[in-house]
């Protein structure tokens, strides 16, 4: 009562206190609205290209109109799609700004009449033809009466407006791309000149690399000589390893023993019955063995229900497929382990040849059902070839594939006629009741809609209808808490006890397992999937080199650690060093090999170098393969310029330093007209329009991305 007391007596200044709390919470709101949980702010930028500016909250209603129609993708999949749309917008309106490329309500409907959107039967008329008044009547209904379907075309009306506009644009390019008939000409002796070489190869692998030596230096002189193919993105590696929650053996062998404690009738509590008002501890328990009602047995007992169906052995788990078939009713098979189960099995019937084999020759009529238009014979043309056909499939040692090969109208002709196995019901009710009533081996001739059918029953099978007593193989809670355990001590030990990943890793074998160049915005990480979670955190600026961290994952724990950060910009050399080296080496044993062999002809060049002269054939510059040099354009490219008997100097290549004589060149005949070729190599370039002029204004254009800042 004293304490209710001092704080009656005290109201006022605690409602000065809160008072104080409450205005310091709102200037502070007022400071920090807008301020995402990562540090973005709500209504910042997510990208900048150039000088145009996309704020996320316009960017992520985007987000959320793609994810309204696709619900398959990632988070991070809707991210980028909406992403290089965004950009690409923002890029290609630049281009149409300047070119005055507009789209008319005319040329929106000119649109729609070669798209999807003229299927849509809101469009078409009685017809089924599209039909523009009524689109437009359409369009204005659903902005009286249906705002959200009107909403949703406007989305759907800008898209179309972009797409006209690309459309148009990438038309005028297209319009300036052509080709004349010389450079058809060109085109058609690059593919068709033939150039015979006898050829001298010293390869670069006579000389070994360790005599090579490259410095440090010599590697980052290399990479700023050729800057644009060492230009790297930010990216991180790091390495992990799982804990996986998986059953341990001792869960597999709880559910080994589970299926065999219901196999046999047992005495006891039923603690799976649903009802145990008049259940006592005398009880008989009928067990899987006995059971007379199968389907509510395996309703209370087991992981998987009761299945009626007659199934083919093909449908049986092909490891225990022999041992199933070979049950007779009532018996059982197991206890075994299939996939994730444990499973006794029981034999409860069997269809004897109730899955059948067969091949067939059809003999079609003009008019019969489904007829090839082709066919032209008469239905008793078609009869009598039949029964033509039907002897000479009788006679012994016939070879009824080859028959239905050349002869057959169906199909299933180029399989010799196999139609594989079926169950009965499957054919039409003249060739079911032939194959199914007949034995392995007859041949016989039956009518039916399709035409006449010589019919081979090649194989049978039974039926079989089989119930699975299964458990499912679970980790245990036990088994979890343990998994929990091993993931906390290996976190610790790598943290707070600075043990080293790898060592304590291998200690205790476990496997590590690292991800390498990483991109800021990766999300799937090979051997985890989809872990947004750990990119993020390898991408966190407080985040070092050598920080380890556990992340709870879909079945388990991943203690993760930090190995290395790449920065924007040129590789270092110990990153660029891989490629570089092999270049710098193969240049030098290029230098080596033709200080040494210059001016010398190809007979001593390979009587020194220990190589024999050669002959390669029929090469054009189309196909630049040397057989037993592999592909060598340069060399070939070479010989293309050159006379007939002339010897070249030595040529650089791919696998090696060449010496070479064109010892014929044969032109491709001339043709009258080249416009094919030129045409060709039109559309071949047209075709690359869309694709090669995008991405050089991509390239061109200054791009911010901040897209890692908010996913």
């Amino acid at each position: 009562m004293a304490i209710l007391e001092n704080i009656r007596k005290r109201t006022t200044i605690l409602i000065l206190i809160i008072g104080l709390a409450l205005f310091a919470f709102v200037i502070s709101g007022v400071f920090t609205s807008g301020t995402l949980a990562g540090g973005a702010k709500v209504g910042s930028t997510v990208a900048e290209i150039n000088g145009k500016e996309i704020t996320v909250d316009d960017f992520r209603r985007k987000i959320e109109a793609v994810s309204r129609n696709n619900t398959s993708g990632s988070s991070m999949q809707m991210v980028n799609q909406v992403w290089d749309q965004e950009v690409k917008t923002a890029i290609l309106e630049e281009q149409f700004e300047d070119l005055g490329i507009g789209i008319e309500q005319d040329q929106i409907i000119d649109f729609l009449k070669t798209s999807g959107y003229a299927q849509n039967p809101s469009f078409q008329n009685e017809d089924g033809v599209f039909d523009p008044a009524l689109f437009r009547e359409t369009i204005a209904d659903w902005k009286k009466n249906s705002p959200a379907q009107y909403a949703s075309w406007l989305d759907t009306e800008k898209a179309i407006m972009q797409l006209s506009k690309e459309q148009t644009y990438y038309n005028l390019i297209k319009a300036g791309v052509g080709a004349t008939l010389k450079e058809g000409e060109f085109e058609y002796k690059l593919a068709n000149d033939k150039i015979d070489l006898k050829y001298v190869r010293v390869p670069f692998s006579s000389i070994p690399d360790s005599t090579v030596s490259v410095s440090k230096s010599e590697i980052a002189s290399y990479i700023k000589e050729h800057k644009e193919d060492f230009k790297q993105e930010e990216s991180r590696d790091i390495q992990f390893v799982y804990f996986e929650e998986q059953p341990s053996a001792a869960d597999e062998e709880a559910a080994k023993q589970y299926v065999l404690k219901w196999m046999n009738d047992q005495y006891g509590f039923d603690e799976n019955k649903e009802s145990q008002e008049d259940e006592t501890i005398n009880d008989t328990i009928v067990g899987f063995a006995n059971t007379t009602d199968m389907a509510a047995f395996l309703d209370r007992h087991s992981d998987i229900k009761f299945d009626t169906i007659f199934k083919p052995k093909s449908a049986l788990p092909a490891r225990f497929a022999d041992s199933l078939m070979a049950l007779s009713v009532g018996e059982t098979y197991g206890p075994y382990r299939d996939g994730d189960f444990f499973k006794i099995s029981k034999m409860m019937g069997r269809k004897a040849g109730g899955s059948v084999k067969a091949s067939h020759i059809l003999v079609a009529y003009e008019g019969a059902q489904r007829a090839n238009p082709e066919v032209k014979r008469t239905k008793e043309e078609a009869a009598a070839r039949a029964k033509e056909l039907l002897q000479k499939a009788k006679k012994s040692g016939a070879d009824f594939a080859a028959l239905a090969k050349e002869n057959s109208d169906g199909p299933s002709g180029p399989n010799g006629g196999d139609l594989g196995f079926f169950e009965e019901g499957r054919m039409v009710p003249e060739f079911n009741d032939f194959v199914f009533d007949n034995k392995v081996g007859a041949v016989g001739l039956v009518e039916t809609d399709f035409g006449f059918h010589v019919i081979k029953v090649t194989d049978k099978q039974d039926l079989v209808q089989i119930a699975h007593l299964a458990r499912k193989i679970e980790a245990s809670e036990e088994t979890i808490n343990n998994l929990f355990t091993d993931a906390t001590k290996f976190e610790m030990a790598t943290t707070s006890e600075g043990k080293s990943f790898v060592d304590f890793a291998k200690e205790n074998n476990y496997i590590v397992r690292p991800v390498n160049k990483i991109k800021a915005l990766d999300e799937n990480l090979p051997g985890l999937s989809t872990q947004r979670n750990i990119v993020q955190w390898a991408f966190n600026e407080d985040s070092e080199i050598g920080d380890v961290k556990r992340f709870n994952i879909n079945n388990g724990y991943a203690i993760v650690q930090l190995t290395a950060k790449y920065e924007e910009g040129l590789m270092t050399v110990e990153d660029a060093s891989a490629v570089v080296l092999p270049k710098i080496r193969k240049e030098r044993k290029a230098a080596q090999i033709i200080g040494k062999y210059q001016g010398k002809t190809m007979e001593d060049i390979a009587k020194e170098a220990n190589v024999s002269v050669s002959n390669a054939t029929g090469l054009t510059v189309k196909s630049p393969t040397i057989p037993g040099a592999g592909s060598e354009p340069a060399v070939v490219g070479s010989a293309y310029a050159m006379e007939e008997g002339e010897t070249s100097g030595l040529i650089e290549g791919e696998t090696g330093v060449f010496m070479i004589t064109v010892t014929k060149k044969e032109e491709a005949a001339k043709l009258d007209n080249y416009s094919t070729y030129a045409n060709n190599l039109k559309a071949a370039n047209v075709s690359k329009v869309n694709t090669e002029v995008y991405n050089a204004l991509k390239k061109a254009a200054v791009i911010e991305d901040n897209r890692a800042d908010f996913y």
